[in-house]
């Protein structure tokens, strides 16, 4: 049997307790990586998609922290890196949403969703790049959504976040190309997941309606992207769309 092409590499997934950080980090086991997993408030799931990466031969280990927070992402890293050795591949996918009209929005919660959303990815990326920029190696996926491409209502700091999220990933792709590192970014559509479980029956047949494969997708076909972008060692800077064509 031929090497795998992620064997030997290592991978810190950021919200890896949810529908799709839980595929990812198969995804990645399955292809070779070991297998960073964070998690916020949910590490009882993380720790069973740990059991399961293990189960299967592969190196799993789950971190706890508030992706917000800068000392506790030094010592997410410093714990990761202490388990790992280099971290490859950087995966910021943690993430919160707020519905409602945006003039019944506090302050603390536009705070919050940006805190997570993009101040998290934000200190991950500058966390991760000092190694990746020494071994001149090293991938970051940041995980966007379609309403950071084009809006969605009653989800106005969610959208805003998630656009900045592409902003970040352009920019950050042209500053450390040079390096050797590549920078994508993911933007899911509706997808099968507990963030949007809270949606109901009429919302996600109109999403449904509106979407060209006429269904909503799977976190295994999110994964499947995630690991396209850390791999193909010629693709930086782009936005892909896993939305089953809901933004053409």
């Amino acid at each position: 049997m031929g090497q795998l092409a992620g064997e030997g590499k290592n991978v810190l997934i950021t919200g890896a307790s949810g529908g799709i950080g839980r595929a990812m980090a198969l995804g990645f086991a399955s292809r070779g990586y070991g297998v960073a997993l964070h998690c916020f408030r949910h590490r009882e799931r993380a720790e069973g998609t740990a059991r399961e990466i293990r189960a299967q031969g592969g190196m799993a280990r789950v971190y706890q922290c508030d992706i917000a927070e800068e000392g506790q992402v030094e010592a997410l890293f410093q714990e990761a890196e202490r388990g790992f050795g280099f971290l490859h591949t950087l995966v910021n996918n943690a993430g919160v949403s707020w519905r409602g009209l945006l003039q019944d929005m506090a302050l603390a919660q536009w705070e919050r969703v940006f805190a997570v959303n993009v101040r998290g990815a934000f200190l991950c990326c500058r966390r991760a790049l000092p190694p990746m920029i020494r071994r001149k190696q090293g991938a970051i996926v940041n995980v966007s959504s379609i309403w950071g491409q084009q809006g969605a209502s009653c989800e106005a700091a969610y959208s805003a976040s998630k656009a900045a999220l592409i902003g970040l990933t352009q920019a950050l792709a042209q500053e450390v190309g040079p390096s050797g590192i590549r920078v994508n970014c993911l933007a899911p559509g509706v997808i099968d997941t507990p963030m949007n479980a809270g949606l109901s029956a009429a919302d996600l047949d109109a999403l449904r309606d509106d979407t060209p494969l006429m269904r909503t997708g799977t976190p295994e076909e999110v994964a499947h992207a995630a690991l396209f972008l850390a791999e193909n060692t010629f693709v930086t800077g782009q936005v892909l769309g896993v939305n089953g064509g809901f933004v053409l």
